[in-house]
């Protein structure tokens, strides 16, 4: 069974600029590439699960969504950083056009898009991690089952209670691999 690093996009991966859907907005956050090659030398699949109502919503086409994840996938893989796979949610069980208006099992916090990781490249959930910008990242994560889930700050502010539901909380994406290696030593070690 395999382990996997479960990251959201924006704001984990790039600054959140509200419904990034062309390369041209899309900001890598520093450190990115760096904690990632980290995750994957400690033996980590990289999963990216992201919630995309911009698409229900009429904002951008899931074809705007694919071209930009191509893009993405490549710029990592310039950095000798293989990302498994990517899953994304384009519904909202309220501001969304049909189809795309439902209440599904795939939007977080619903763990849909980690157990269908889960499930296709047989990762072990006791021994991955969540690390996500927003609670519903959090509730996806202890909702699959994962072992440890990480809140990000992103230039936010969370509330003591938001925080607590983590196992930790840290600046951005870059601090985590130094913040696994002492929260979750179990899942870091091969």
């Amino acid at each position: 069974m395999n382990k996997a690093i479960f990251l959201d996009r924006d704001g984990v991966i790039n600054v959140d600029r509200a419904y990034v859907h062309q390369i041209a907005d899309f900001q890598f956050i520093d450190g990115v590439f760096e904690a990632c090659r980290r995750f994957v030398e400690a033996g980590f699949l990289i999963v990216v699960v992201t919630n995309q109502s911009g698409i229900g919503r009429g904002y951008y086409d899931e074809q705007q969504f694919h071209t930009l994840t191509d893009w993405m996938i490549a710029q990592f893989a310039a950095h000798n950083v293989p990302i498994t796979s990517v899953y994304f949610c384009p519904h909202h069980p309220d501001k969304a056009d049909a189809p795309y208006k439902q209440d599904c099992e795939c939007r977080k916090p619903a763990p849909g898009m980690l157990n269908q990781a889960i499930i296709e490249h047989q990762i072990e959930p006791s021994r991955s991690i969540m690390v996500g910008d927003k609670v519903s990242d959090i509730k996806a994560a202890r909702a699959a089952g994962l072992h440890t889930a990480v809140l990000v700050e992103s230039g936010q502010q969370f509330s003591e209670q938001d925080k607590a539901l983590a196992d930790g909380v840290c600046s951005s994406l870059a601090s985590v691999p130094d913040l696994l290696e002492k929260l979750a030593p179990t899942c870091w070690s091969n």
